[in-house]
């Protein structure tokens, strides 16, 4: 499984505003800053805050803001809002995929990891990323 770079890039971005504070800052100083293709970036703060995640605002006082504080946005939130809920493989969302589910010593292993990765991101927010901590298995 690899995080796709879309939500890699969001979760750049949401850091990076998450370091300005209050401070709106226009979407192509977050791009030039990040790396991040503009047209990309336009897409992924849409999403983001279709999702609630940042705020929006248009015209010469414009510019994309977070919608709540870091510590109140976990990084499982925003990948989740890019790429949909994590899964590893589809037997850990319905166990009917497999025509190996009544005998597979694979499905307990992924269902176990996919648990740990979603609790890790989930337990993981901006506050404590700007803070250099982070959180142990």
């Amino acid at each position: 499984m690899q995080i796709t770079r879309q939500a890699d890039y969001a979760v750049r971005a949401v850091l990076y505003l998450a370091r300005l504070g209050p401070e709106r800052a226009a979407t192509s100083q977050v791009a030039g800053d990040q790396r991040i293709p503009p047209s990309f970036l336009a897409k992924i703060i849409s999403q983001l805050s279709i999702a609630g995640l940042l705020h929006t605002a248009r015209g010469a006082r414009g510019g994309v803001t977070l919608a709540r504080e870091p510590k109140d946005i976990s990084v499982l939130e925003v990948v989740e809002a890019i790429d949909g809920p994590i899964q590893l493989n589809e037997c850990v969302a319905d166990s009917g995929n497999c025509s190996f589910e009544s005998d597979c010593p694979l499905r307990p292993i992924w269902c176990e990891a996919q648990d740990e990765l979603v609790q890790r991101l989930k337990a993981t927010n901006f506050a404590m990323l700007l803070n250099g901590h982070r959180v142990r298995a």
